[in-house]
């Protein structure tokens, strides 16, 4: 998990945190009145897989 995105691969991290930019995929809050969170920017290393691998 990295900020509010899980994913299994760093590849499907990248996706979400594109699909969050660009408004797509994930609904809006409704009754939240102030403009979507900005995620931050990635890590300069790669996101370290955790736990048991399936």
């Amino acid at each position: 998990m990295w900020w509010n995105f899980v994913g299994r691969t760093q590849e499907e991290i990248v996706q979400a945190r594109d699909d969050w930019a660009k408004g797509t995929r994930f609904g809006e809050v409704k009754g939240y009145d102030g403009a979507p969170l900005r995620a931050p920017a990635l890590p300069e290393t790669p996101l370290k897989p955790r736990g048991r691998v399936r």
